[in-house]
């Protein structure tokens, strides 16, 4: 498909999730009405609440600190100049995550040109896009997924750490980063790749974890101990009545696993995985075993199962999961409706069996293009001849 066909598909995209934000705009972002309409966002959200309508640093409150990664509190924070109100400061950020999506269409299409028409027209992708800041680090991990297949390592090293610094998830992308390398017998350049992202993450962090550290801590700190949240699998298990103990060790338990079965798929492949192909695999595990499945998450996977698509037989599972996400965006919200006192909701069973739905679909696509990668698999029988054939050449 051409650029400039992609490009209005883009277009048309982000001014229907315009319309569908548009009702809560025109109503003040009001509780419960936002989210009965499936209108929330958390750029008006934050706006007051963190102190941007004055102009506010994020970092500035041990307490009241943004809840994201530097380099999107500091573009919350530069924003903040140009907006005198919620809706003033929300259409300036829908601008930039405007063209931020437009870039990740055309960043998709590089990389998975035949399928690339698929981002702008997926229903869940388009609900979500205005949700909060995460284009931002999105279209950073993709380029630097972008440039890593070309073997651009110190450029991709260095949008790795950007992306990092931005929203925490990429970090997990190195775990294939350094399997793919190792795989191919670069030792010195995994170490290399490592080392600059971690040294721009830090170059990029130091400065605000030296003058406002509880303020910088706070992400991270939220993060490790929030209990079973919105979307998670623990949230749903305990509205079922499932209620279990040592959350941390048990989501870190499930990652391990999750983690374990890709690392198994990638060793009984016969070829080296391009880092497009399996990066849907280890953010999706990532997910799943998280303690929260935030609504703007689709927002990260779409463009990942795109660029992990190579069949036009798969294209189904594709479909299925984005029902499953879709039906999720509107439960959701009308769970949380009903929480905040409206008078119609999604009840806590109906809602946890949505969720678990959900979770069923990205388990699918995952299937599916797991069963798909390894139709071209090692000429090993199985996987402990794989695991104790030492003496045998690597392919």
């Amino acid at each position: 498909m051409k650029v400039r066909t992609l490009v209005v598909l883009a277009i048309l995209a982000s001014l229907l999730s315009v319309a569908k934000f548009s009702h809560c705009e025109n109503t003040g972002w009001a509780t419960p009405d936002q989210y009965i309409h499936a209108c929330y966002s958390d750029l008006p959200s934050l706006f007051e609440a963190r102190g941007l309508s004055t102009n506010q640093w994020p970092y500035a409150s041990a307490d009241n600190s943004v809840e994201y990664p530097v380099l999107t509190g500091v573009v919350m924070y530069l924003t903040s100049f140009a907006a005198n109100s919620p809706a003033s400061y929300f259409n300036i950020n829908i601008f930039f995550l405007i063209l931020l999506f437009i870039a990740t269409v055309f960043i998709v299409r590089r990389i998975r040109p035949e399928f690339a028409y698929l981002v702008p027209v997926a229903p869940a992708m388009i609900a979500s896009l205005f949700i909060n800041w995460d284009l931002w680090a999105i279209a950073t991990m993709l380029l630097a997924i972008y440039w890593f297949d070309r073997k651009q390592f110190l450029n991709s090293a260095l949008l790795m750490g950007v992306s990092i610094s931005t929203k925490f998830l990429p970090i997990f992308l190195l775990i294939p980063i350094v399997f793919i390398l190792w795989r191919e017998n670069k030792i010195k350049e995994a170490l290399k790749y490592i080392a600059i992202t971690f040294g721009t993450w830090l170059l990029i962090n130091l400065p605000f974890a030296v003058t406002t550290p509880e303020g910088w801590w706070r992400f991270y700190k939220l993060n490790l101990e929030r209990g079973p949240d919105w979307g998670s699998i623990w949230l749903a298990m305990q509205q079922l009545g499932i209620n279990l103990t040592n959350l941390n060790y048990l989501s870190i338990l499930l990652l391990l696993i999750a983690l374990t079965t890709i690392a198994i798929l990638l060793f009984e492949l016969k070829y080296t995985p391009t880092l497009a192909s399996v990066s849907f695999f280890v953010l999706a595990s990532v997910m799943l075993a998280s303690k929260v499945y935030s609504p703007q998450y689709v927002v990260w996977l779409t463009p990942l199962a795109v660029i992990a698509l190579t069949h036009t037989k798969d294209l189904h599972a594709f479909w299925v999961w984005q029902a499953t996400e879709l039906i999720y965006h509107v439960a959701i919200w009308q769970h949380i409706a009903q929480v905040t006192d409206a008078k119609f909701g999604l009840g806590p069973t109906p809602y946890a069996i949505l969720t678990l739905v959900r979770i069923g679909g990205t388990i699918y696509l995952m299937a599916i293009l797991a069963r798909r990668a390894l139709q071209a698999r090692n000429t090993h029988s199985r996987l402990l001849d794989l695991l104790f054939e030492g003496s045998k050449a690597y392919p």
